[in-house]
């Protein structure tokens, strides 16, 4: 397992083309193993999500980006494999509808971020309002310039006011994501995934590794950093995403809330 701030998007220094899509330093080269540590992740990420839902006291906010068929799903069903239900939610962000156009771009975003207690899971996210519009020219350099900036405002008021945020680009090659999309082709069981538009996005592959570069160059923040995560591998992918957010969970110092004394007399009839 490798030092976790080595993913950590320094914005002074960073380039994407310093991270290796297919490093697998979380691994250990044994399958075996590497499904009991995802295991074994998991069902610590649990437990500390059983205390974070009871202690109702702090926030957790993970944020998943990356192109068409990095792992945005499999990431989420892997991560939270041991965990109960209760006290997490998922957020998917798709193209705005007509109510959410009629407002700022982050009026549905806010909407959607955790309350006390509660681990939110966006899959896509606000980043959209930088990434999409900018490589298809929807909005000019000093809108997008403006919107980094409302953007790290927004994460900031957020953490301020207990929200432990953890942000995740999912780099994949182009390589391996057309192998990706030609097993959905294959695979009866995945073609339903498939979507001819991804191939008009996969054209613009390099505007978008440059809108991602300079996003996350823009918003890397001390209270809300970026991670790339190195996907190629999706036991990789899983590996350091659990651990991300198993640290940050224990960073909390999480507790049980203490018992009320008047529950110490309590006598329960048959």
């Amino acid at each position: 397992m490798a030092n976790l701030d080595q993913y950590r998007v320094n914005p002074k220094k960073f380039s994407l083309k310093n991270y290796k899509s297919d490093d697998k330093s979380e691994r250990t080269g044994d399958k075996a193993q590497d499904a009991m540590e995802l295991e074994k992740l998991a069902t610590e990420i649990n437990a500390l999500q059983d205390i974070l839902h009871a202690q109702a006291k702090h926030k957790v906010l993970l944020l998943i980006q990356g192109m068409d068929a990095s792992g945005k799903d499999g990431t989420i069903k892997h991560v939270f494999s041991e965990c109960d239900p209760l006290g997490i939610r998922l957020a998917s962000f798709k193209a705005p509808t007509p109510e959410e156009l009629a407002h700022d771009y982050l009026w549905r975003v806010h909407a959607q971020v955790p309350q006390k207690g509660e681990i939110v899971i966006f899959n896509r996210s606000h980043y959209e309002d930088v990434l999409i519009v900018k490589v298809h020219d929807w909005i000019d350099a000093a809108e997008c310039e403006r919107r980094y900036a409302q953007i790290n405002d927004f994460e900031r008021m957020l953490t301020e006011t207990g929200t432990v945020i953890i942000k995740c680009y999912l780099h994949i090659s182009k390589q391996e994501q057309k192998q990706r999309m030609l097993e959905r082709l294959n695979d009866p069981t995945k073609t339903w995934k498939f979507n001819t538009n991804d191939l008009k996005e996969r054209d613009l592959w390099d505007k978008y590794m440059q809108a991602y570069e300079s996003a996350m160059r823009a918003t890397s923040t001390d209270y809300a950093p970026w991670y790339v995560v190195p996907a190629d591998s999706k036991t990789n992918r899983n590996l350091l995403i659990s651990r991300l957010l198993l640290n940050a969970l224990k960073g909390l110092k999480l507790a049980y809330p203490p018992v009320p004394a008047e529950y110490k007399n309590i006598e329960i009839k048959d």
